[in-house]
């Protein structure tokens, strides 16, 4: 297929259904709606700040659809685009497609340019009176670690996800904190021109989350908006053709950075964006989850990728995944060996011979790091030294060098705020000291 133009045509919301739709067209041929239903109950808001939330999330959504046939040029029918909004844009979409390009073979310098309509974005007055903070609920271990460590802080927290209600509703359940939920419709049309052969592949998926997650802040009056990205989310999966590739783009500090100034820049000071989790590698989190969490949420919580794309009414570890085959690893040093075997139907996945090449490049001893959300090499080669006090075969059977002064439980730089990371390290220093 060849188009000229990819359009980002309208975007609609409707109060009274709870109903977003985002539409946008290729040369006003091929058509696309992506539908959000806010289904819940919204506090009073100012209409002005939620219409410049929806336009970020509008530009931002627009990638799954732009993907299709990357080489178009971009038009804007509506929404204000501001140079620094373009610049931030279009370093999203580059940096984001990273792993698409690689995936499809495309030249990953492929220049995408989002073009400017306006010099001037009035910033929205302060309306958003509450303190309340809002976390993004994935499934995992990670937000469950961020929702421990705040519970008993005194500031008013609850708890948002997109998509996989049915899904996540035991872990909610557990969790026992205020919750939102929203449902993301993409354009099934997608799934027939995949069929057709059109391009298909990873999308920053995460900064679609952030974008949703500051309409529910605007809809709730809540101040701040809290995900759980780790620092091992900033180191590089691969190296294409000179250019670093990241799995997790949208989950680095380089993205949060560049979302909270945006932010700033469309929404003026309502709405707060941070990983609680920054400080900290996969590791460490996991040692936290081990004591804070893991006997709470066993049976209802996932970090398997697999979870969320196969038909299935609840969570679950399919125990073949690179993610899985991590997510056993952090764990082995300080949980159970019993109950994590169980958590794993009976496994042990650092016995199992059919992960020994995921395992050799979690460690990064052959070839790249495996495309998912996994923790750093020095991390994973930390983790194996441990579980080999546990299982000493495992010496031999994966040769690697780590620097003697490595820690894992280090802290690195964040960008919460002060009182936020204050919190967050005291509650944080009796397990890991």
């Amino acid at each position: 297929m060849n188009f000229e133009n990819f359009i980002f045509k309208d975007y609609s919301f409707d109060k009274n259904s709870k109903l977003l739709s985002l539409n946008y067209s290729f040369d006003n041929s091929l058509n696309f709606t992506e539908e959000y239903l806010f289904d819940f109950e919204f506090d009073q808001f100012d209409p002005e700040l939620l219409d410049k939330a929806v336009q970020n999330l509008f530009f931002i959504a627009g990638v799954s659809y732009f993907k299709v046939y990357p080489f178009a040029q971009i038009k804007i029918e509506k929404g204000q685009i501001t140079q620094e909004i373009a610049d931030f844009l279009s370093k999203t979409y580059q940096k984001g497609l990273g792993e698409f390009f690689y995936v499809n073979k495309l030249d990953p310098t492929l220049r995408i340019n989002f073009p400017v309509n306006t010099d001037n974005l009035k910033k929205p007055e302060k309306t958003i009176t509450g303190n309340k903070k809002l976390i993004g609920i994935g499934g995992g271990k990670d937000s469950l670690v961020t929702v421990e460590l705040l519970r008993n802080s005194g500031l008013e927290i609850a708890v948002f996800s997109v998509n996989h209600r049915d899904k996540l509703q035991p872990l909610i359940n557990e969790i026992g904190l205020p919750f939102y939920a929203v449902n993301r419709q993409w354009d099934k049309k997608l799934i027939e021109l995949n069929n057709q052969g059109a391009y298909n592949g990873h999308i920053p998926i995460s900064a679609i989350i952030a974008a949703t997650g500051s309409i529910v802040g605007v809809l709730t009056n809540s101040s701040d908006i809290i995900v759980s990205n780790e620092y091992s989310a900033n180191e590089p999966t691969l190296n294409y053709n000179g250019t670093l590739i990241n799995h997790q783009y949208s989950k680095s500090s380089e993205f949060e950075k560049d979302w909270q100034d945006l932010l700033k820049r469309t929404m003026g000071e309502n709405i707060n964006y941070y990983s609680a989790l920054r400080p900290f590698s996969e590791v460490a989190i996991s040692k936290m989850f081990a004591s804070l969490g893991f006997d709470k949420y066993e049976k209802v919580f996932s970090s398997c990728n697999q979870a969320f794309t196969h038909y299935s009414d609840k969570l679950f570890w399919d125990g073949t995944c690179p993610k899985c085959a991590f997510v056993f690893l952090a764990f082995t040093p300080f949980v159970d060996k019993q109950k994590l075997e169980e958590l794993f139907d009976g496994k042990n996945l650092l016995q199992d011979p059919s992960l020994e090449k995921t395992y050799n490049q979690l460690l990064g001893i052959d070839q790249e790091k495996p495309l998912e959300c996994v923790g750093e090499i020095k991390e994973s080669r930390s983790a194996m030294q441990m579980a080999s006090q546990i299982y000493p075969d495992l010496t031999k059977k994966y040769i690697f060098d780590l620097p003697s002064d490595y820690n894992y439980a280090e802290l690195n730089p964040h960008l919460m705020p002060e009182y936020i990371y204050d919190i967050i390290i005291k509650n944080s220093f009796d397990i890991l000291g």
